[in-house]
């Protein structure tokens, strides 16, 4: 693709009361190639081997990758019980023929010992079981106050400290990126971006929640455009993954025209 063409996926939050099978029907509609699946939904169709597997079927039916099961929470607390949920997910993921789980860390403000130390047990942790089922690691700093692992530069310290490059890779999301403050870039990295807006301009950026997250458009106050340009402009060819938690677009009865508004505006904006 053109180095200013983003490529778009489609994250089941966008749509959290379709099943996983119309989810990807919308994708197919929309043109797109690629979906995230989600094990928080309403609608959890991924949660049993048998359905993994004919969700898988059916993306190869329709040429759709399936980008990844999110999430593992909270995956930098790790312990039997975490290594047990990685399992599963591991399984459910290669069944469906994901490329990968997307990591999340503890987000309640709660977390004890060292960042590093916690995140680097993880990781090691976390390795040979996606060697196991050939799957990929994204870790996706949250960058709400709250957040045990909110920079991605930590994220990458990590993984270079545990010689997990080949294994690992950064989720860049836009979102998080602004509410953290965050102002450095990791292309080389980074395996999947996830995109959203927020367009109330009652609230500072520490104030900001998933609950405020709505589709990109004019309004928007997180400079996507400016992230999703410097991003392609810097190398990244990976997907461009819609993740809005907002209820008045997880419950559009007719996701596909919000969507599609979205994409028309973010290509020409990072185009223009």
């Amino acid at each position: 693709m053109s180095q200013l063409t983003p490529t778009f996926s489609l994250n089941h939050m966008t749509a959290p009361r379709l099943s996983a099978f119309e989810l990807l029907d919308t994708a197919k509609a929309l043109g797109l190639k690629a979906v995230e699946l989600r094990n928080d939904v309403a609608d959890n169709s991924i949660s049993e081997l048998d359905n993994a597997r004919a969700i898988g079927a059916r993306a190869r039916e329709l040429d759709i990758e399936i980008l990844s099961i999110n999430a593992l929470y909270p995956f930098n607390v790790w312990n039997q019980e975490r290594a047990a949920q990685a399992e599963r997910l591991a399984e459910l993921a290669a069944a469906c023929g994901a490329t990968g789980l997307v990591l999340c860390p503890l987000n309640d403000g709660s977390f004890q010992g060292s960042d590093a130390a916690s995140l680097e047990q993880a990781l090691n942790g976390l390795r040979p079981i996606l060697e196991k089922h050939g799957l990929k690691g994204f870790v996706e700093p949250l960058g709400f106050p709250v957040s045990s692992l909110r920079l991605k530069k930590n994220a990458v310290a990590a993984i270079q400290a545990v010689g997990g490059e080949g294994r690992f890779a950064l989720v860049h999301d836009t979102f998080h990126h602004m509410v953290a403050g965050e102002t450095e870039f990791f292309p080389e990295f980074t395996g999947l971006v996830h995109i959203s807006g927020v367009e109330d301009t009652a609230i500072g950026y520490e104030q900001m929640l998933d609950a405020h997250r709505v589709l990109v458009g004019p309004a928007d106050r997180l400079d996507n455009i400016g992230q999703i340009r410097t991003l392609l402009q810097a190398g990244y060819r990976g997907y461009f993954s819609f993740e809005p938690f907002a209820r008045e677009v997880c419950e559009l009865d007719q996701p596909l025209p919000a969507v599609q508004a979205s994409m028309d505006f973010i290509a020409e904006g990072v185009q223009g």
